[in-house]
């Protein structure tokens, strides 16, 4: 008998559970690359950004795609959000097939299920850090409020400040906060810390090691710092478009013991 097919992004419409989040749900795959490619033409040059690359990624888990600049990490990640999509190969959402996915399907998944952190922090300079967050819980499906939100990466204190009256860190954490408001199953982070002094970037990578362990939510973080590989659960390294090794630490440092 042949299996059914995969499900497309619109059935998944409102049907998360919410116990999923949780660290005590069991472990399943959320995401799953296989043999994916991506290629740019620039004039007539073809630009091979990612070779054949395959990856299973696990609820609860918090992964580190390490690799120099230019290396493919930062297109794979846009592709694991719905931002970008292969030239070739496959990517499911848990049984969803992301690349046969419409544009509305993306934009459902993206809203739905996935939180995004970058290097630089993309608030709206007209609005409070609350109302920054508030934009995210007003479109959610099972939001975390506002107030619970900026709580939790510790700005209780900075509600009504606008980002030109916060610190890089701070807003950061603005930041991340309003990627955790809509309860994402995957936290995607592009170089949190790239533009932070040591000190600050420290702050940043315990708030989301805080909301990995507390919300169960499958964290990813891109960056060049091979130091914050050892708060991972799992390290995958990327070269020129490909993977060179995935390494599983046995014990995840905190962020605390991380120097560099």
């Amino acid at each position: 008998m042949e299996s059914p097919e995969p499900q497309r992004i619109a059935d998944v419409h409102g049907s998360r559970s919410e116990d999923e989040h949780f660290p005590g749900a069991a472990a399943e795959p959320v995401l799953n690359v296989h043999n994916i490619a991506k290629v740019y033409r620039v004039g007539e040059i073809e630009v091979h950004a990612l070779r054949k690359v395959t990856l299973s990624l696990a609820a609860g888990e918090f992964v580190v795609l390490l690799g120099a600049s230019g290396s493919g990490k930062s297109t794979l990640l846009n592709i694991l959000g719905g931002l970008d999509t292969p030239t070739s190969g496959e990517v499911r959402y848990r049984d969803h097939i992301l690349t046969q996915a419409t544009d509305r399907e993306l934009t459902l998944y993206r809203r739905e299920h996935v939180g995004f952190v970058f290097q630089f922090f993309n608030l709206l300079p007209s609005l409070t850090a609350l109302e920054n967050v508030e934009l995210v819980t007003e479109i959610a499906l099972h939001p975390i409020p506002a107030r619970e939100a900026l709580d939790r990466v510790g700005l209780s204190d900075r509600l009504n400040h606008f980002p030109a009256q916060l610190s890089g860190g701070e807003q950061q954490r603005v930041a991340i906060a309003r990627a955790l408001a809509k309860r994402p199953d995957i936290l995607l982070c592009d170089e949190p810390t790239g533009s932070l002094d040591y000190a600050t970037g420290k702050k940043v990578l315990q708030v989301l090691e805080q909301a990995n362990r507390e919300l169960g939510t499958l964290t990813v973080v891109i960056t060049h710092n091979a130091a914050i590989a050892s708060m991972a659960d799992r390290v995958v390294r990327i070269s020129s478009g490909e993977i060179l090794d995935v390494h599983e630490n046995e014990k995840r440092l905190s962020p605390a013991e991380l120097s560099w």
